[in-house]
């Protein structure tokens, strides 16, 4: 007797649960999509990873069809910030880099007209803003910081970026690296951070966005870059949906 669905699928549970674990999907898999899976010959590690990248790249495009410019992420009190904030990072906190304040210069480079490095002084001497809002975390866990610095539009602006562009990329002297959507860059709420909560987790700079997850908020920020060619991620690359909203 041919078995149902559901048995057929039950005997791939624990090739899904890795590829779920691998690719951070497992909110997104649907019966239909773990049928699709059944249907694979799941031995076949590049085949699976093609699909399911094709699914994460797929929910990307969903979620910024979705994303609104203008929608604002909750803001809160200075009683409501989370103390003490918790680290986070792919390396353990007695790894976190030690940056010289007086030596920093941001890089620039891409799609920007003027490409000449940033000090610190220079980046507190544009127009700042300052926000409380909540930090979420695709590990399941958030907390509310308060953090301070330049608008990104305004910065974006200033240097001559092309806002026309499709990505904005970081480098950070973590070795970590991501990028965003130029119309989450633009966005209200997107900050150039030079104080927060706790300036050990990415002194001296950081991006602060409110409207995606933690992880597309890279720290000790070296170099940002203007492209339309896909920058990729440290986590991404890895298989996290690239998008991410919160």
């Amino acid at each position: 007797m041919k078995p149902r669905r559901s048995e057929r699928l039950s005997a791939f549970r624990p090739q899904i649960a890795r590829l779920e674990r691998r690719l951070f999907l497992k909110q997104g898999l649907s019966l239909g999509a773990l049928s699709l899976l059944s249907g694979c010959t799941l031995k076949d590690d590049d085949a699976v990873d093609r699909l399911l990248m094709t699914m994460s790249r797929f929910n990307d495009k969903i979620q910024a069809a979705l994303f609104d410019p203008a929608k604002l992420a909750p803001t809160y009190s200075e009683a409501d910030v989370t103390t003490p904030f918790p680290f986070n990072a792919y390396y353990e906190e007695k790894d976190v880099p030690l940056i010289d304040g007086e030596r920093y210069r941001l890089q620039l480079s891409g799609l920007i007209a003027d490409k000449r490095p940033w000090s610190l002084d220079e980046l507190r001497a544009l127009p700042q803003s300052s926000q409380i809002t909540r930090l979420v975390c695709v590990e399941g866990w958030s907390a509310i910081g308060q953090w301070r610095g330049v608008a990104f539009r305004h910065f974006l602006e200033r240097v001559g970026a092309d806002l026309t562009a499709r990505y904005v990329g970081f480098k950070c002297a973590d070795k970590y690296y991501s990028s965003i959507d130029m119309p989450s860059a633009l966005h209200p709420q997107t900050l150039l951070a030079l104080d927060f909560t706790d300036a050990k987790y990415g002194y001296p700079l950081r991006l602060r966005l409110p409207t995606k997850l933690g992880f597309k908020n890279p720290k000790f920020i070296g170099e940002i870059f203007v492209t339309n060619d896909y920058p990729g991620g440290y986590w991404e690359d890895k298989g996290y949906n690239w998008f991410s909203g919160s």
